[in-house]
């Protein structure tokens, strides 16, 4: 009777609605219901009256109808239920209704009709529950609502169960990877492994075109932590991928087939390295083969650049950078090495044909393109090739510095506007770096090129010390900005570390320019506060050697300026590094002997192989500054290294001390007994001449012996 009395279109459906507001029992409400349902169902409801049935309903009859029992005398066990999640999927066609609470709430509802058994009753039940939750992905709250209430397992098991609907489950799975991608693997990793673990199955399986489809769905499933390779399914997984992508590549390939294996294949190498190909004959070539590809790739793009080909192929070229900085890494690798000697060779001449392309393309960029993440990608690919690589493509690198510098310099000032780099299809760029550090990739290679002279030239001409100086105080400071100890080994102190080499460079080979150019004063300024404060820190060791040995050598130039006269920094800053000279050797048995041997202290032994060059050379300018700074003998007496290093050199075995030690040493006694009465009565009086005859310092002897 009530349908009758409905009729069609909206007029009837008004009617309806006219009923579900007044009815006075649940038999009319429940038949206007399901003409209602009904042409929801059919597409026949626009937002006006989408918002007309939520106005007669709410949310209370919806939730009153997922939670009924019995169905009405002969309709299907889930009668009620499905016509509640066909409203409610109804009202999360609106996107200020997906984001309900009273929407959010019913995830855990959501989840469980995904999970349960699906019999062909319940198949539009399933199909209204990944629409609502397609809804609700789309909200600002609703990813993480759904990754707390437990969507990405439900979903994951839905996949792999192969159930009604499953590839609408992948679908979600994708678009929450793709803003949540770190807090999906904390809460769900073993699920979204066992999808990684059918998608690869398939993956190596598949003789059509799906394989090349799932080279566009698997990315998104290759997490950056935790890593792959720490269990066996993990390990599974990373088999069939090779596997799969090396049936692929050995394959004669059209580009739109060849571009997502590559994209695959940088995927792979960001989440894990070369670790997931396998060593012998055939993982080698295979990964010769990837990196060849890579460069091609490159070249092909960037030679001939057609401005409107190139922005379809920025991603696909971003990812073969990807490739070619493994093979930078390969080809340097002397433990295990994937690649034999001739193999290497061959790559490193593919690979500065690609960087030729890179710099080529780099000197046609314009002002207007700076904020190109792709210009990022490549200027950050060719920083790594030459932090291994200054002696081919010279003429070209020298050409391209003024750009570099230039390039480093606006992102860096521009600091928090500059974009991302491009990897949306590589991996999620939740939580990663700051994208405005160009000179971080740039400052090995700067490093090498400060230490020859056309390059050096250039830099110095184009600011690039200005830069650097300014850069080193900011590093400085992002270090130090947690309250209470220094953060961890990170890529600041990295970067902090490679600069102090570019300054020593530059102390060595121009040390006019650190006289005469201001910015260097205020460094010097820095360094004497830094190290203070740097040397009591556990795990910063080869920063403190690189800031002292900078330090020392920078206050030999600038020993005229006032921040050094005295100063109380001064003073501070030379009293650590006393420290940190002075601690470096100790005592130990002589394997060789009953007597004694020196030895690095066991708080320099793990850093040693990087602090060694630093020491030696922090000895040799310590012993230039004692001459010019007054002061620095009497700081030298109070901490009692004198002392402390003649019981050393009597106590242990003269064969035990290499001859750089004895140089070392010899260097700065020599000065302080010339310089210093006290200090040379102090030596004296510790049977200096003595150790100095038994180990070969003939200029401490001589100078002990003038009256």
């Amino acid at each position: 009777a009530s349908a009758s009395g409905c009729g069609d279109g909206h007029a009837a459906l008004k009617r309806c609605l006219a009923v579900l507001r007044d009815a006075r029992n649940d038999s009319e409400q429940f038949a206007a219901l399901l003409l209602v349902t009904k042409a929801v169902r059919a597409g026949e409801v626009d937002a006006k009256t989408r918002r007309q049935i939520f106005d007669a309903i709410g949310f209370t009859f919806p939730n009153r109808l997922l939670t009924s029992g019995r169905p009405p005398p002969g309709c299907p066990e889930h009668t009620f239920p499905a016509l509640g999640l066909t409203l409610l999927a109804c009202f999360c066609t609106d996107p200020e209704l997906a984001g309900h609470s009273q929407i959010l709430n019913k995830i855990p509802t959501f989840n469980d009709i995904l999970v349960s058994p699906c019999d062909p009753d319940s198949t539009s039940m399933i199909d209204d529950v990944y629409q609502c939750l397609s809804a609700v992905l789309a909200t600002p709250r609703g990813p993480r609502e759904l990754v707390i209430k437990g969507t990405v397992s439900a979903l994951c098991q839905a996949y792999v169960s192969c159930s009604y609907g499953s590839e609408r489950a992948l679908t979600l799975l994708l678009g929450l990877l793709a803003v949540a991608e770190a807090k999906c693997w904390q809460r769900d990793a073993p699920h979204l492994l066992a999808v990684l673990s059918k998608l690869s199955d398939d993956f190596l399986k598949a003789e059509d075109m799906t394989k090349f489809e799932l080279c566009e769905v698997l990315p998104r499933f290759i997490p950056l932590s935790p890593p792959l390779t720490q269990d066996s399914q993990g390990c599974e997984c990373l088999r069939r991928l090779y596997k799969g992508l090396a049936n692929i590549l050995a394959s004669k390939l059209s580009q739109s087939q060849r571009d997502p294996a590559l994209k695959l294949a940088a995927c792979l190498v960001q989440a894990c390295g070369s670790e997931w190909i396998p060593a012998g004959s055939a993982g080698s070539k295979f990964l010769a083969l990837l990196v060849n590809l890579a460069c091609v790739e490159v070249r092909l793009t960037l030679e001939e650049p057609d401005p409107l080909e190139m922005e379809g192929k920025k991603e696909v070229v971003t990812a073969c950078y990807v490739l070619i900085e493994m093979g930078i890494q390969e080809c340097l690798r002397e433990e295990k090495p994937l690649l034999k000697d001739r193999q290497k060779m061959q790559i490193m001449r593919i690979m500065e044909e690609a960087f030729g392309a890179v710099i080529f393309y780099l000197r046609q960029v314009k002002q207007e393109q700076l904020q190109d993440p792709f210009i990022f990608a490549s200027v950050r690919v060719l920083g790594a090739w030459m932090a291994e690589e200054t002696s081919s493509l010279k003429q070209e690198m020298c050409e391209l510095l003024p750009f570099l510098v230039h390039y480093a310099k606006k992102l860096f000032k521009e600091g928090s506007q500059a974009v991302r780099p491009p990897q949306p299809e590589l991996v999620s760029t939740e939580g990663s770096g700051s994208p405005q550090d160009a000179l971080r990739f740039l400052l090995p290679g700067f490093c090498h090129l400060t230490a020859e002279d056309r390059p050096r030239d250039i830099l110095i001409s184009e600011g690039a010390p200005a830069l650097l100086c300014e850069y080193f105080l900011h590093q400085w400071e992002v270090l130090t900005s947690q309250p209470g100890s220094l953060t961890p080994l990170t890529s600041t102190e990295m970067s902090l570390q490679t600069t102090c080499g570019i300054f020593l460079n530059l102390v060595v080979t121009a040390p006019d320019l650190i006289r005469r150019d201001k910015t260097f004063s205020s460094l010097m300024d820095m360094l004497l506060k830094s190290l203070p404060l740097l040397l009591p820190q556990k795990d910063h060791l080869v920063l403190a050697a690189n800031i002292t040995t900078l330090g020392l050598m920078m206050a030999r130039i600038l020993a005229s300026s006032a921040v050094l006269q005295g100063t109380q920094p001064a003073k501070e800053f030379f009293g650590a590094a006393i420290l940190f000279l002075s601690q470096a050797h100790t005592t130990q048995a002589d394997a060789g002997s009953d007597g004694l041997a020196v030895a690095v202290s066991p708080a320099y032994t793990s850093a040693w192989a990087d602090v060694r060059e630093l020491w030696l050379l922090g000895m040799q300018a310590l012993a230039s500054c004692v001459p010019l700074f007054p002061w620095l003998p009497q700081a030298i007496l109070q901490a009692q290294w004198l002392e402390n290093l003649s019981e050393l050199l009597t106590r242990v075995t003269p064969a035990s001390v290499d001859f750089d030690l004895i140089a070392a040493f010899q260097g700065v006694l020599v000065e302080l007994a010339q310089a210093s009465k006290p200090c040379r009565d102090m030596i004296l009086s510790h049977h200096g001449r003595e150790w100095a005859n038994l180990y070969g310092m003939a200029a401490l002897e001589q100078c002990l012996s003038e009256q």
